[in-house]
């Protein structure tokens, strides 16, 4: 197997099991897909661009459909943020590190873990405050 965790994969949707979605891998391996990693609707015989996420040691292949690793997913997470708050008068989300798992994925399509990260590095980066009440955008207008 040439496959290297990270790498960018074409994924074609298989199969839906209680654990994921089997996929094929750049039509030559079959892999996993995680439910509770999807969030986007996707359907059986769909083409979708994937990264290797795991090569584990039984042989199967785990993918994602975001990029791997905490520079890849922390840039376009804060982009989804920054626009949500750039689109909004007074530039404020009701939402913060406390929120729920659900109300994240549902507003934001991404996980907590991924909110997390994102609202973490924006606030480091001074572009956001967080409150108990939720995100606030310190510069109301960059462009």
């Amino acid at each position: 197997m040439e496959l290297k965790v990270g790498e960018k994969v074409d994924l074609v949707i298989g199969r839906f099991t209680n654990v994921g979605i089997s996929v094929l891998v750049n039509d030559e391996y079959e892999g996993l897909l995680y439910k509770n990693e999807v969030f986007k609707r996707v359907r059986e015989g769909q083409k979708v661009v994937g990264y290797i996420k795991k090569l584990r040691e039984d042989g199967g292949i785990d993918v994602s459909l975001q990029p791997i690793g905490f520079l890849n997913k922390i840039g376009p997470n804060e982009t989804i943020i920054l626009e949500k708050l750039q689109s909004l008068d007074g530039g404020f989300i009701g939402y913060n590190d406390k929120s729920s798992p659900d109300d994240i994925k549902y507003h934001f399509k991404m996980s907590k873990k991924s909110f997390k990260s994102a609202i973490g590095g924006l606030y480091k980066a001074k572009r956001i405050v967080i409150t108990d009440k939720g995100i606030e955008l310190v510069e109301k207008d960059t462009e």
